[in-house]
């Protein structure tokens, strides 16, 4: 039996060479193990992002972000995750949220404005 850390150090791996649906298995059995794991359940968000598994993603930066609500990456990749499932409305505040954290990241505000831009054409 793998302990979390070897499953998580796989998924990491496996990330890293950008095989994304690869590692989402060692990373979803180590979430299973570690459910509280901020650090397990951002990696596996990342994978599934990656792997264009949004509805999933969102999932597990949502879970993140609920845990810390001041985590601006998993803010922003939550926001990121419903942009690419078309909630654009539903992106605006955690990409918002993400850019007041850290004002310094520009590319958080441009998806925030573009969030902001697409919610305001589905009204």
């Amino acid at each position: 039996m793998d302990s979390v850390y070897d499953l998580y150090r796989r998924g990491q791996a496996l990330l890293a060479h950008g095989d994304y649906a690869a590692a989402t298995v060692p990373l979803s059995r180590a979430r299973d193990l570690e459910p509280d794991k901020a650090s397990i359940r951002e990696t596996l968000g990342r994978a599934l992002f990656h792997a264009q598994r949004y509805h999933e993603a969102a999932a597990e930066f949502d879970a993140v972000a609920a845990a810390a609500p001041t985590n601006d990456y998993a803010l922003f990749c939550l926001g990121r995750s419903l942009q690419q499932l078309g909630r654009h409305r539903e992106a605006c505040r955690p990409l918002a949220i993400a850019a007041c954290l850290r004002p310094d990241r520009p590319e958080y505000r441009n998806y925030r404005d573009r969030a902001r831009r697409l919610a305001g054409e589905i009204s």
